[in-house]
């Protein structure tokens, strides 16, 4: 495993580790409720065990990790409050995008098409885990389109977040395929500056992707755990 130390061990260097758990934790390696062990970490990276302590703060920050007293840090399990909470930053966030297209980048249009059709190609081999990396660039895409590095840095934060909810789910394709065609709607709306309609269909879509979501996170629960 590569190290993170630079000249010296201090907050860039908590940052930096951070960054690289984010990265794992976004792309499967670490999964929702596993434990990160302190010491462990530290020698993979070759950082001190405060420096570890540091970049777990800013993760838990960030609600990808949970510190739980006299256990440990472990990768943080969704549950339904934080899909509400995390959708009700998203529809924020991805609808001012849409709603500043007219005054937007040609660049940043071409962005949202390019995440279509690579998510859309995906889709054609069956390649569900491409087809969420694409969704991810679109929708993305389309928070950028504000303008506003603050808004990138704060939708990056949220689909880090939502990365683990898509863990969560048993099947990739039944979360996945119903949204690969609205995709393209969404932004064919934007390249022809139907700008009303753009966030008109937006606000459904991601209701619907809300509410499959929290039925899938549903039927998964046991009796046994319903009753508890």
């Amino acid at each position: 495993m590569d190290t993170v130390t630079g000249t010296g061990e201090g907050t860039g260097t908590a940052e930096r580790l951070a960054a690289s758990l984010r990265d794992r934790i976004a792309e499967g390696g670490l999964k929702p409720g596993e434990q990160l062990p302190e010491a462990a970490f530290a020698q993979a990276y070759g950082v001190s065990r405060n420096t570890v302590r540091e970049a777990f703060r800013l993760l838990v920050h960030e609600r990808l990790v949970v510190h739980e007293f006299n256990r440990g840090v472990f990768v943080r399990v969704p549950g339904p409050a934080d899909i509400t909470d995390i959708y009700a930053v998203r529809f924020a966030l991805e609808t001012a995008g849409v709603r500043a297209a007219g005054a937007a980048a040609p660049r940043l249009i071409a962005d949202v098409l390019a995440a279509v059709a690579a998510g859309e190609a995906a889709a054609a081999t069956g390649d569900w885990v491409q087809v969420a990396d694409a969704g991810i660039h679109f929708h993305r895409a389309l928070a950028a389109l504000a303008g506003s590095p603050r808004t990138d840095s704060y939708m990056s934060a949220i689909l880090a977040e939502l990365r683990l909810v898509f863990q969560e789910m048993p099947s990739p394709a039944h979360l996945h395929e119903p949204f690969v065609g609205r995709n393209r709607v969404i932004a064919e709306l934007l390249e022809a500056s139907e700008l009303d309609a753009a966030e008109t269909e937006l606000r459904a879509y991601l209701a619907d992707s809300r509410q499959l979501i929290l039925d899938t996170l549903t039927a998964a629960v046991s009796p046994s755990e319903v009753r508890a």
